[in-house]
């Protein structure tokens, strides 16, 4: 039986990481959280997560200063960022930053989680390309 893959889901928003946690778990993924940018980058370093769900405003730390210091530190671990306020600059910063993808946070929950788990079948097949190199 295949290991389930670990998800850390990066917001602010307690509700919002509630409904997307429970939601993602239902889907045969573990999920760990983080509401800070500090909090994630610890949990990336001893978390071993398969993928990052970063949202971009967070107070302190924000998205795309964490999503920076991981790529400095790993490239290959598939990051999304995911986002309601956000402008194109922002997604621009995030893509020079190598950002896996983007989700934007519509409201519509339904829509994000299957944007969310469609995002990790992506990332898999492209970690499953790199590990077949």
């Amino acid at each position: 039986m295949d290991k389930k893959k670990k998800i850390l889901v990066v917001d602010d928003e307690p509700d919002f990481v509630e409904v997307i946690k429970t939601r993602l778990e239902a889907s045969g993924y573990e999920v760990i959280t983080a509401p800070s940018g500090k909090e994630a980058l610890d949990k990336v370093a001893s978390g071993n997560p398969d993928a990052v769900i970063l949202d971009i405003l967070m107070p302190g730390m924000d998205g795309l200063k964490v999503l920076k210091k991981i790529r400095s530190q790993n490239k290959n671990l598939p990051i999304f960022i995911i986002s309601a306020f956000s402008t194109e600059e922002r997604f621009k910063l995030a893509r020079e930053l190598d950002a896996s993808g983007f989700i934007i946070k519509t409201g519509d929950l339904g829509r994000e989680i299957e944007n969310i788990t469609g995002a990790l079948r992506i990332a898999d097949k492209y970690k499953g390309k790199e590990r077949g190199r």
